[in-house]
């Protein structure tokens, strides 16, 4: 599909209530709207509790901000239950933990031309649970199963929910650990993460993204089944621009780039502008250019969003970066000469 520089949001909003996220989000400016996540409500609407809020034996701290398990005691009866017999119907988002989907989902969505979802990427939500000793679940061979085989339930019931709001979906699995592969804080090797993460792609019948706000071993994950790498183009583009066979081979396959250009936190914002973005922006096209990318594949195939959520930003700024996410998007099609 082309996406001619569409725009996008990453996740996490700070707005006080969902109702009022949602007037900003559909109010026009931006492409393929997202239902946002709830930061300022509290942990309830955390990415990890909203992904993991179906896995068996879980506890979760508010106040602390975690996710225990007892390894030794949990039930896992129920959840393989539905896992085996493909019930997807057991994985519905509680809405106590989704406040901004359900509003997403109560409003008009078909005029857009996609809209997203997300879930958390089964390395990031194996490595933030934790069992009682404080040692994360992902290094449990029986739980970490459950965990990816979970993401990839939640995956699909979300991708079915939305498809009933607009024919295109596009679903974010959220991996900000992979920049964690290949460190002692994450003894899990790249080959194991990519299986797992295709492992919980598997069957979700929309676009697909992997959104990594840092850097990473890019070929792994262009070499995996998503069909669009979402990436803190801001700062990392230069990493990614280090496989330019690789992102050739992603985009002639059909693959398209989410770039973050957007600043996501209050420091960069307060002394960015859309111009200087958009100079960057062009920098960074024509970077990938000079090493053999093809810049006509290249254009039809680019997503525009901020660099990551913009929940850690106070409304007003969040609001000011909505704005200039469109602006950026208009004068990169004008520049291109995209009417689409």
């Amino acid at each position: 599909m082309d996406w001619n520089f569409a725009t996008t949001l990453i996740g996490s909003l700070p707005y006080g209530s969902a109702k009022e996220a949602l007037d900003k989000v559909l109010d026009g400016r931006i492409t393929c709207p997202a239902w946002p996540q709830m930061q300022a409500l509290g942990y309830s609407e955390s990415m990890y509790v909203q992904t993991g809020c179906r896995l068996p034996g879980i506890e979760i701290d508010d106040v602390g901000k975690k996710i225990t398990v007892d390894i030794d005691s949990y039930d896992p009866t129920e959840i393989y239950t539905a896992i085996l017999s493909e019930d997807v119907s057991y994985f519905r988002h509680p809405e106590e933990f989704h406040r901004g989907l359900y509003e997403f989902t109560g409003r008009d969505l078909s005029k857009f031309k996609a809209i997203k979802g997300q879930v958390t990427g089964p390395i990031s939500e194996g490595l933030q649970i934790v069992d009682r000793n404080g040692r994360s679940v992902i290094y449990d061979e029986s739980y970490s199963e459950i965990v990816r085989k979970a993401v990839n339930m939640a995956a699909r019931w979300q991708s079915e929910e939305l498809s009933k709001h607009n024919s295109n979906v596009i679903l974010f699995f959220d991996e900000p650990s992979f920049t964690l592969l290949g460190t002692p804080f994450a003894s899990v090797s790249n080959e194991q993460a990519a299986e797992w993460l295709n492992e919980s792609m598997k069957g979700v019948e929309c676009s697909k993204a992997v959104h990594c706000c840092g850097n990473t071993d890019w070929a792994i994950l262009l070499g995996t089944d998503m069909d669009i790498l979402s990436f803190d183009a801001y700062s990392y583009s230069h990493t990614v621009a280090m496989f330019p066979e690789e992102v050739s081979r992603f985009l002639e396959r059909g693959g398209a780039l989410s770039w973050g250009m957007i600043p996501s936190t209050d420091d960069l914002a307060a002394s960015e502008t859309a111009a200087g973005v958009v100079k960057l922006f062009k920098e960074n096209i024509a970077a990938m250019v000079g090493k053999g990318v093809d810049e006509d594949l290249l254009v039809r195939r680019s997503i525009v969003t901020p660099q990551c959520g913009l929940g850690g930003m106070s409304p007003e700024i969040a609001d000011r970066m909505i704005d200039m996410l469109r602006d950026v998007s208009d004068e990169m099609r004008e520049h291109y000469g995209v009417t689409e």
